[in-house]
């Protein structure tokens, strides 16, 4: 699927989706919101993992003010729930997505890239929610999803001060895993989403979809959600047989670190 305001790229078993709105610092209109939707939600089924890329200098510099609309409460309801729908599309969606992050991750950019289940951010990045000296309130999921990266108070600190978190800052702080020199966060990110191509199907669906909501359940529940699912992953047929491998000395052994 390519628009005006996306393009998507299938490489092998990886699929590179890119916001294409430069000029604009890829500002999320209404556009590209359904666009971002609908492409995750019609990924090819031979996909096995996606980097989110944005053309340009920026990754996205949030929502695309001169779209805003006086709404009243009803209309801004949902509004805002067509935002969690498709995000909700990069998240639960079927496959791994590992963000590429550079120049402006702000506001509605932030709530897209938390969606991400790896962030890759180079030495450009930069993070802040200026929603609070705008009179608006986060509307895409950030209130759920960012708080779970960086805490509520850090969120809280944000968007009262207006503060800006550089590349190094918001790495230490929890905004992206990774690191990197400027202008490579898109070649880690592809490295690392071709490594996570190559696991089991079934082991990356349980981390995208069963381990978020243990996280938020009971110790109880959770453990009896955690024994189904590796009950689940253990039975398919690739696990055993990368157990085996493993077994016959036929699979690599985990390394230290260099």
């Amino acid at each position: 699927m390519t628009t005006q305001d996306i393009q998507l790229e299938v490489r092998g078993a990886i699929a590179i989706v890119r916001l294409t709105r430069p000029s604009k610092r890829n500002a999320i209109s209404d556009a590209l919101v359904l666009a971002i939707r609908d492409t995750f939600e019609r990924l090819p089924g031979s996909v096995r993992a996606a980097v989110l890329d944005g053309e340009g200098e920026h990754f996205c510099a949030g929502l695309d003010l001169s779209e805003l609309q006086e709404r009243d409460a009803g209309a801004g309801l949902l509004h805002s729930r067509m935002w969690h729908k498709a995000l909700d599309c990069v998240q639960y969606g079927p496959v791994p997505v590992i963000a590429a992050l550079h120049g402006a991750v702000v506001g509605g950019g932030l709530e897209l890239a938390s969606a991400c289940h790896v962030r890759v951010a180079d030495e450009s990045t930069f993070y802040a929610l200026p929603e609070g000296s705008r009179g608006i309130f986060v509307g895409g999921g950030g209130s759920v999803r960012i708080p779970r990266l960086i805490g509520a108070a850090r969120m809280t600190d944000m968007m009262l001060t207006g503060r800006v978190y550089n590349a190094q800052d918001g790495e230490r702080a929890g905004f992206a895993q990774y690191l990197v020199p400027q202008g490579t966060a898109f070649d880690k990110a592809l490295e690392l989403a071709e490594r996570v191509a190559q696991n089991a199907p079934l082991t990356n669906y349980a981390l995208m979809h069963a381990l978020p909501r243990i996280a938020e359940q009971p110790a109880d529940q959770g453990f009896f959600t955690e024994a189904l699912m590796a009950a689940i992953a253990q039975s398919a047929p690739e696990a055993k047989e990368r157990v085996r491998a493993f077994l016959e000395k036929r699979a690599d052994k985990v390394k230290r670190a260099e």
